[in-house]
């Protein structure tokens, strides 16, 4: 397993939070996912044989959101 970061530009409301959350946790080989709503980061563990960390930024990006940085690293 590998820990994605993304963070974005910003969150502005609590829905958004959710609506994110759940798309992101929805993905084959997803666990763990959360969204810093002050801080606009998603943070979720993921099996990289599973789903690539482009895929996960296109998820979100597909709702809406810019994904301004992507960092990967050992979960």
């Amino acid at each position: 397993m590998k820990k994605i970061i993304m963070q974005l530009d910003t969150l502005s409301c609590p829905s958004c939070m959710q609506k994110i959350e759940s798309a992101v946790s929805q993905q084959a080989g997803v666990s763990d996912t959360k969204v810093l709503f002050n801080a606009s980061k998603i943070k979720a563990n993921f099996n990289p044989d599973e789903v690539t960390p482009e895929k996960l930024s296109e998820v979100v990006e597909k709702l809406g959101y810019d994904v301004k940085s992507v960092k990967v690293k050992e979960a």
